[in-house]
């Protein structure tokens, strides 16, 4: 028997983790964390509803926290067996996950003072850096296109998802032992890039499958080009300056991060900018930048063609350009006030260093915060967005006077035309069943109908704990 059962991403966008059961083997499509409220947060990240020892693999999509960021409490929990995933994957992993042990460490150090404070008993970690080191032997990093055999039976292939460096579309070609030897086919799309992302190539299309689990993030909603995207950058940049004011950007450390900057990069070789210092405040940004620097073989042939006619043949490094890492030179930023863009993790402001910077920051009405990227219900991101007036920054409340932006011509997710595109290269008589996952319930329930109109005749918007015989 073949069973698929969804435990993470299923009519939300985080904490994407998928059971499948092949021949008495049981294979773990994804491993995210969970993120939203605290306390609901740290139960589900820290409760697996399965046996972590009973988990034969891990194929992991790409490294994006919400996908991968669980590995280090699975391994914890005593899974041994093999994470596998793209060679950049890999290496962006050892980056992120070190950083978010990190983060796990810090957030239990701050609740347990106030926990302390209550004369309440301290708790631990969801995991730290020396689990998340620990983690780390159990990939093995595989080329795009290059099958391997993860079990009997069972065999992977990675395609380019287009999404971040080193993102995949997951083909799994199984023999069923249990029935005869029947041939079957899963495509998982990860998450899905747009063709017209300045950095990577465009999403791979599929057409042969039995069974397809797409995302569906933006499944309600079609985005501004990459090119308006700028133009609002621009314009943004510009009046801020005028008001000699901070562009306070929250980004995602990885691949949102690297796109501002060579698109930052490009207006400034344009003289569309002022001479305003730029900086990417954030060591996890700075660390995966590194690592995007150590694999131009995902890049698409518009940044190989800018490198190679750049003076230092950098696209992610310019004369205003400064990364930092260093905490004394993170807080100086705010101890000037003289107009500037920092760009700073985390992109829906739930921890790390961007949270200094708007606390500092947003109580003035001649700054600005652009949000460049998609922000989850329940985050302090979303809130800010949303436009509520009053926020609050380490438990304490702020009045947004600073303008705020939005602009998503930046999303690394394929939009409602992007998903749709995709879907459409399969055949219909093929296709038994269309699982939609990783997105909110009405973008979901939005996709899933656009599915429906494409003439898949089984599509399914699976809740959490649901499961499938396939």
């Amino acid at each position: 028997m073949i069973s698929l059962q969804f435990w993470g991403a299923a009519q939300t966008v985080t904490g994407s983790m998928h059971l499948l059961e092949v021949n008495d083997n049981k294979f773990l499509l994804d491993c995210g964390l969970f993120q939203g409220h605290r306390a609901e947060t740290y139960e589900r990240n820290l409760h697996f509803p399965f046996d972590p020892v009973n988990i034969d693999a891990v194929i992991l999509s790409h490294a994006h926290i919400d996908h991968s960021g669980n590995l280090p409490n699975l391994v914890k929990q005593g899974f041994g067996g093999t994470v596998w995933t793209t060679a950049a994957t890999r290496d962006l992993c050892g980056a992120m996950l070190l950083d978010s042990g990190h983060i796990q460490e810090a957030d239990v150090a701050y609740l347990n003072k106030k926990r302390a404070r209550k004369g309440e008993p301290p708790v631990p970690p969801l995991y730290t850096r020396q689990d998340a080191i620990n983690t780390l032997p159990s990939f093995v990093g595989v080329g795009y296109e290059r099958t391997m055999f993860v079990a009997d039976g069972v065999k992977v292939t990675f395609y380019d998802a287009g999404h971040i460096l080193g993102s995949a579309i997951v083909e799994i070609d199984i023999i069923d032992h249990a029935d005869n030897d029947r041939h079957l086919k899963i495509v998982f799309s990860g998450d899905l890039g747009r063709e017209e992302m300045t950095i990577l190539r465009a999403p791979t299309f599929r057409s042969a499958a039995d069974y397809v689990l797409t995302e569906s993030t933006y499944g309600n909603r079609l985005h501004s080009s990459v090119q308006e995207g700028e133009k609002i950058l621009e314009a943004v940049i510009n009046a801020t300056y005028e008001h000699h004011g901070k562009v306070i950007i929250p980004s995602f450390a990885v691949g949102r991060t690297q796109e501002l900057v060579y698109a930052l990069h490009r207006l400034t070789n344009a003289k569309r900018i002022p001479d305003i210092p730029i900086y990417v405040d954030s060591p996890l940004a700075v660390n995966a930048t590194e690592i995007f620097r150590l694999h131009p073989e995902d890049y698409n042939s518009e940044l190989r063609a800018f490198a190679a006619e750049t003076r230092n043949h950098d696209p992610f490094g310019f004369e205003r350009l400064h990364y930092i890492r260093n905490v004394e030179e993170s807080k100086a930023l705010n101890n000037s006030h003289d107009p500037m863009v920092i760009i700073s993790a985390s992109g829906m402001c739930e921890a790390g260093r961007i949270l200094h910077h708007l606390k500092n920051n947003i109580e003035d009405a001649h700054n600005c915060v652009l949000f460049v990227g998609y922000q989850a219900e329940n985050t302090l991101g979303r809130r800010i967005v949303d436009g509520e007036k009053k926020v609050r920054i380490f438990g304490e409340p702020y009045r947004v006077r600073a303008r705020v932006y939005k602009v998503d011509g930046y999303s690394a997710h394929a939009d409602r035309k992007g998903l749709l595109d995709w879907a459409d290269h399969f055949d219909r008589k093929q296709v038994k069943k269309y699982f939609v996952v990783h997105g909110e319930p009405e973008s979901a329930k939005a996709l899933a109908d656009g599915l429906r109109d494409l003439s898949f005749h089984d599509v399914v918007v699976p809740a959490r704990g649901d499961t499938f015989t396939l």
